[in-house]
């Protein structure tokens, strides 16, 4: 295994700083101390650290993307390890097969990348190559496997094609070192006649076995739609038994790359949209859900995001979303894809509490007067990897210059045990 980086490559970050002013050439992070008020809550997070695990930015070897994580017991002495699935991309959402990796040192040194046979391209009968991406593995601790799931994308030279043929969620089942064969999950329902899909989302697993997630699905010529969705898993096959209550959005494409966590027996899903905004909707079962309502700050104002993920991270005593968004930092960044940042969720009013917002991973260079030189982030995955500590990792790249960027992960300390 190659350690994780070299010390040059380690930054620590502020476990206060919430703001980020960059000037040319330089990153800048400029940390203020928070009061704390007897409305606010305690603060959970104790440090923030920053790790560069594959240089790419610099041409030294590929750029990784789409790096997401889960853990799997079993490791050394008992211990947890940690499997990433990631894969390369060389242009807009132009990606590579699908690899992956192992730590078994939570994160000091890793395995080199290596494919999963059954997620890289395949010629299909009309002419396509048809390959994978946006892969969440997820340990399914009923059966002692891990679930990579992702979705089709299709290729007919060297350049990503905005008119795709159908696609659909496709999966492959890791037991025991051992990758299995690529799958499809099923769904005949026309409404997803020309994507279904719970691309970069985030599922849960149910005390039963079932997976529950967030699907986005739309026909031609419609927006898409979301819903959840209940599906069985034997540790061999995907299968959906239930779909909820459609949610439907009319700007742009729609809803799309939706995440579902739950937290205090409840389930929040949040949702990637094109109108400068992410939205939030609630559940107690994870198949219907509430109304959407847009991200707030906590005194009413809206959070202005651009069409980017967001993600949930979750501690026994709070909940919290990661996310971009414009800020004074980035205001000619494209779609505002960096500085990336977290703050804690009041779950009754499901409104961003700012005085919680911090920076995970800073924005490099000048997002003002050189945005074409700052490295994009975005694509990004939380996870727990022991009761102490949290991680975000991150594919960045620099689209100026030939989609170069760096491997990132940033470890997240929590102030007290996470009991979840």
């Amino acid at each position: 295994m190659q350690p994780a980086a070299s010390p040059s490559y380690l930054y620590r970050l502020n476990d206060r700083s919430r703001r980020c002013f960059i000037a040319a050439g330089l990153t800048a992070l400029l940390g203020s101390a928070t009061r704390v008020s007897a409305a606010e809550p305690p603060a959970l997070i104790a440090s923030t650290e920053m790790l560069t695990l594959r240089r790419g930015g610099v041409g030294s070897g590929p750029t990784w993307f789409h790096p997401r994580c889960c853990v799997v017991p079993g490791g050394p002495g008992n211990g947890p390890q940690v499997l990433m699935t990631l894969q390369e991309i060389a242009g807009s959402d132009y990606f590579g097969p699908v690899h992956w990796m192992l730590t078994q040192d939570l994160g000091a040194t890793w395995s080199e990348p290596q494919p999963v046979p059954a997620l890289g391209r395949v010629k299909r009968d009309d002419g396509w190559d048809e390959g994978v991406c946006d892969v969440v593995p997820e340990f399914h601790a009923p059966t002692g496997t891990v679930l990579a799931l992702g979705h089709s994308v299709c290729y007919r030279g060297p350049r990503f094609e905005r008119e795709q043929p159908p696609r659909w969620p496709v999966y492959s089942v890791w037991n025991n070192g051992q990758w299995g064969e690529r799958q499809k999950l099923q769904w005949d329902d026309p409404r997803g006649s020309l994507i279904y899909t719970n691309n970069c989302g985030q599922r849960v697993v149910l005390p039963d076995g079932d997976i529950a997630f967030v699907m986005t699905f739309g026909a031609p010529g419609t927006k898409r739609s979301a819903a959840g969705v209940r599906c069985s898993f034997d540790g061999r096959t995907l299968a959906i038994k239930q779909v909820g209550r459609e949610m439907r959005h009319t700007a742009g494409r729609g809803l799309l790359e939706p995440s579902l966590v739950q937290w205090h027996q409840k389930f929040y899903v949040t949702m990637r949209a094109e109108d400068n905004r992410g939205y939030v909707a609630t559940s107690d079962d994870g198949l219907d859900f509430s109304d959407k309502q847009p991200w707030t700050w906590d005194n009413g104002e809206p959070g202005v995001m651009s069409s980017t993920q967001q993600h949930w991270l979750t501690h026994s005593e709070g909940l919290f979303l990661v996310y971009t968004r414009k800020d004074a930092s980035n205001l000619n960044v494209p779609r505002w894809r960096s500085p990336l940042f977290m703050a804690q969720v009041d779950p009754n009013s499901l409104r961003l509490l700012r005085d919680t917002e911090r920076i995970l991973l800073p924005l490099t260079g000048d997002g003002v007067n050189a945005p074409d030189e700052v490295p994009y982030s975005g694509n990004f995955h939380p996870v727990h990897v022991s009761a102490d500590e949290s991680w975000v990792t991150d594919g960045q790249f620099v689209p100026k210059r030939n989609y170069r960027g760096d491997l990132l992960l940033c470890r997240i300390r929590w102030a007290k045990v996470n009991r979840l």
